[in-house]
């Protein structure tokens, strides 16, 4: 009796799944090792752009930045990446004091929008 069909076919399913569920278990554990070195490249960035903010901002211009981080954060990590661009391009002499971190900030600061309301 061994050597039927049905009991070949039985048995080539079998194989299929476990070959289909050792796969996937392979490639979850791949997509992990990709999502860890993701997270790893994302921590070693935040770690060097903090060092870069603080060898180039004075702590009153820190403060600003934070308290800028607190209200608009979008808007705060702009200007951050902003500093870091002009830091790495060289373009950054001295230190950014509390008065140039003002002016950066009122330079990339989006344009407000008015409306005026006219009655008749």
């Amino acid at each position: 009796m061994s050597g039927s069909p049905d009991d070949e076919r039985l048995e080539e399913l079998r194989r299929k799944k476990m070959q289909k569920l050792q796969e996937q278990q392979s490639g979850q554990q791949g997509s992990a090792e990709q999502q860890q070195a993701e997270e790893a490249a994302q921590q070693r960035a935040e770690q060097q752009k903090q060092a870069v903010l603080k060898q180039y901002l004075t702590d009153e211009a820190r403060q600003r930045l934070n308290a800028v981080q607190m209200s608009k954060p979008d808007f705060a990590e702009k200007v951050e990446r902003q500093i870091v661009a002009l830091a790495q391009s060289g373009r950054i002499q001295g230190r950014i004091d509390d008065d140039k971190m003002k002016a950066l900030l009122k330079e990339l600061q989006p344009e407000s929008k008015s409306f005026n309301i006219r009655r008749r």
